[in-house]
């Protein structure tokens, strides 16, 4: 992850990727992984009925003629909103890789602010008035995209807050694309009610799933759709293959081999899933115990490898340190913690607002052999790869908060030195 500098990089500002898994790929993956050749445009018929399949196994049945499968979210993304044309709305703070689609190809892009009890919602109200207002200035509304279990906020939506916000998208003419990578992630599936859009709206709502989310490396590029089961859906599912075409944006036979393998969910696939869910929720809860011990302002991560934090309390403390926005405390957090710590500023919020996105996978360990120990540990947070580095963060914050933390190059007083970065 490199410097965004203010000027110089055109309209599209590069930002981080996923939190990633942190862990290797599980061997029945790896040896499914096979084959030379590319997928057919939009994916083979295999993949597709393993996409169905899984969705229909999450009430989303789905037609294999209204199903995409392309490689990577981001280029799916980027179908879908040369096909739907017009000005693209979105939460804020939200996913890195978003706004860049619709910025590439021309589109304006709106953020709307979220509810206080989650991110990756836009509240109904607010979404009501942008909407207004951009018609009011001559744009044009016509895409809505937004992630129940988000990234960055790691969060949750409430039911009710979503029911909301469809409504007030429907009312006003919006194609949503639900963004839901993170939808098997959650840390209390048992406790936590999650209702995808698509089940609100059946013939407004794209669904949109990066399989690196739950299931594949990050390096294995893979990501599948849902249209709507209407003329709408047909349309826009002829026009995103256009366009895939164009772009010639194929599936690479291996990756689509180890997809259809994950998208079956065998019990390797199962159990490795919620293993790994339940490791990244307890490191995330040890970290949010630390930010929040600190004065920082962060929710409850409820999903995914990550969590979002308000550093704004303790402004005063890093301000005497040189930091006063998001980019100088991603400077200043990833070398003093050894590892990527994007600011909010690449997620759409405010560069002044000291916000930051920490994941969860750099807590594991710096091999595979520690990685899978914490996998397999029954007390993953007393190993010491996990113990050395939520050590770090909590003295690092702890410093902060009482105003002793000194900047010599990376070391928090009478604490361990932290490992060296990596990408």
């Amino acid at each position: 992850m490199r410097r965004t500098d203010p000027e110089g990089h055109g309209p599209v500002r590069y930002g981080p990727s996923l939190p990633g898994h942190g862990l290797p790929p599980p061997p029945g993956l790896v040896a499914a992984a096979t084959g030379t050749h590319t997928e057919p445009t939009g994916g083979g018929p295999a993949l597709l009925d393993a996409a169905r399949g899984y969705w229909a196994r999450r009430g989303l049945p789905a037609a294999r003629a209204r199903t995409v499968a392309a490689p990577g979210a981001p280029t799916l993304l980027l179908a879908l909103t040369a096909a739907l044309g017009g000005d693209v709305l979105v939460p804020r703070p939200c996913a890195a890789w978003w706004a860049p689609q619709a910025r590439l190809l021309g589109s304006s892009v709106f953020p709307v602010g979220t509810p206080a009890e989650c991110g990756g919602v836009p509240d109904p109200y607010a979404l009501l008035e942008t909407v207004r207002r951009v018609r009011a200035e001559g744009g044009n509304p016509r895409l809505l995209v937004l992630s129940v279990a988000d990234d960055p906020a790691a969060t949750v939506a409430p039911p009710e807050v979503v029911h909301e916000t469809i409504e007030a998208a429907a009312g006003e003419g919006l194609h949503v694309v639900s963004d839901e990578t993170w939808r098997d992630t959650l840390h209390e599936p048992q406790d936590t009610l999650l209702l995808s859009p698509a089940e609100m709206l059946p013939e407004g709502v794209t669904v949109l799933t990066d399989l690196s989310g739950p299931f594949l490396p990050p390096g294995w590029p893979a990501a599948i759709a849902r249209f709507p089961d209407n003329d709408t859906g047909s349309r826009l599912h002829d026009r995103v293959l256009d366009v895939l075409t164009a772009l010639g944006a194929r599936i690479a036979a291996p990756v689509a081999a180890a997809a259809v393998y994950a998208l079956d969910e065998p019990g390797e696939i199962t159990h490795r899933l919620a293993a790994s869910v339940r490791l990244h929720a307890s490191v995330a809860a040890a970290a949010h115990h630390a930010l929040v011990a600190a004065g920082a302002l962060v929710r409850p991560p409820r999903a995914g490898r990550h969590l979002y934090a308000d550093l704004g309390p303790l402004r005063s403390a890093l301000g005497a340190l040189g930091v006063g926005d998001a980019q100088e405390l991603e400077d200043f957090l990833t070398a003093r913690l050894g590892m990527p710590t994007p600011g909010g500023h690449r997620f759409g919020d405010d560069l002044g607002a000291l916000r930051v996105r920490l994941a969860t996978g750099p807590f594991l360990g710096t091999t595979d052999d520690e990685r899978m120990a914490s996998l397999l540990s029954p007390e993953p947070l007393e190993l010491p790869q996990v113990e050395s580095r939520l050590s770090l963060l909590g003295a690092t914050f702890d410093d902060l908060r009482d105003g002793g933390l000194r900047d010599d190059g990376g070391r928090a007083p009478d604490g361990p030195q932290p490992p060296t970065a990596t990408a």
